[in-house]
């Protein structure tokens, strides 16, 4: 909902379009399960996860759902990102197609290793 502020990430799912609160619950319990010990947060208005810093960050439009792994996180994993048409952190991942798992998960990790040894 434009110019909501959102406070929760239960807020932000709940706030969606009914057709979009699946890919959002998906990619959700996708970043649960990979960094158990990361926190929910909503940072810039989306729904965050959070260890000692904010690892990655999503968001749903009509047409993509937009996964946010910081300038690091697209540039570590530009090759597998290209079908994707990448920007400086921002990924978008089609509505209509199956979210890619197995990439999310290693950019997640990625992100996670990368905040751990900084």
């Amino acid at each position: 909902m434009k110019g909501h502020k959102y406070h929760s990430t239960d807020e932000y799912i709940d706030m969606q379009e009914e057709p979009l609160q699946p890919i959002l619950k998906q990619i959700r319990a996708i970043l649960a399960k990979t960094i158990s010990k990361a926190q929910e947060v909503i940072s810039y208005n989306m729904p965050a996860i959070k260890f000692k810093k904010v690892l990655v960050y999503y968001a749903v439009t009509q047409k993509h759902l937009g996964f946010y792994p910081t300038s690091s996180g697209t540039a570590a994993f530009a090759e597998e990102l290209a079908p994707y048409n990448p920007s400086k952190g921002t990924i978008r991942f089609p509505l209509d197609k199956p979210l890619p798992v197995d990439l999310i998960i290693a950019i997640t990790k990625f992100r996670y290793e990368e905040v751990l040894a900084s």
